[in-house]
């Protein structure tokens, strides 16, 4: 099994410091060891470029961070709880507070987003709250616009370090990109980004995956009509109902 993330890199330290740092006296091995501690964590802190992707305009979004901003500002003492966070599947969920009744939770869904929208703008939409837990869903419109499987998990993994980085105790948990019916044509990229993100988060601590995907499945294989609202891709009361019976016990 190759295992992807920070538990790799580590071991690669260990390894350095073993066998290379044996030849060097006390001193010099430790100030090689700060060096290339230093030099990983400044990978941390610019790796979220990276999925930023050049050329892509954020600026479309940025009526939604001054509202949520403006919402931050009348509450300034909301911090931790649940964050929902994601594109229109997050944002159009208005049974939140009634289906997570033990949760303080926020909605930070902001339609037609994708994951490197949310990397972008974690320092507006996250750390203003320091959430313990994000739900997140995305890479839906990822795949929609283009994306591969591949893109959408190397994405999916600069989030969750940014993460680890910042928020180092709150827990991750991506919601499986969903079958609709509108968007059943890009099904085979959707399912190979949801096994990757799966496999990370089996290996990964604080990172978990809730599967919906095979919920939202009838006995036909295809995506169940009635989860969803006329247009074929947005959740129906049903299909809201469906997702919080997998995801509330993994917020308790």
């Amino acid at each position: 099994m190759h295992f992807n993330g920070s538990r790799s890199r580590l071991h690669d330290l260990k390894v350095i410091e073993c066998g290379t740092f044996a030849l060097l006296s006390p001193r010099k091995a430790w100030l090689c060891l700060c060096i290339i501690c230093l030099a990983w964590f400044h990978g941390l802190g610019s790796f979220a470029l990276h999925a930023q992707e050049e050329g892509r305009d954020f600026s479309r979004w940025e009526s939604s961070m001054q509202a949520f901003e403006s919402t931050d500002r009348q509450k300034p003492d909301r911090i931790g709880g649940v964050m929902f966070l994601g594109s229109s599947s997050m944002r159009m969920w208005k049974t939140l507070k009634s289906d997570f009744p033990e949760q303080r939770v926020i909605n930070r869904g902001f339609g037609g987003s994708t994951l490197p929208d949310s990397i972008h703008f974690f320092d507006r939409l996250v750390m203003p709250i320091k959430p313990s837990i994000i739900v997140l869903y995305a890479g839906d419109n990822d795949v929609a616009e283009g994306h591969s499987a591949e893109r959408v998990y190397q994405n999916f993994k600069t989030f969750v370090r940014l993460v680890k980085k910042q928020l180092p105790r709150t827990k991750v948990i991506f919601v499986s990109i969903k079958p609709s019916l509108k968007r059943w044509n890009l099904a085979p990229v959707m399912k190979r980004a949801n096994r990757k993100i799966a496999n990370y988060a089996f290996w990964h601590g604080k990172v978990s995956f809730a599967n919906v995907w095979d919920t939202m499945l009838g006995e036909d294989g295809r995506p169940r009509p009635e989860l969803f609202i006329a247009d074929g891709l947005h959740l129906s009361a049903e299909g809201y109902a469906t997702w919080s019976q997998i995801i509330r016990p993994m917020v308790q």
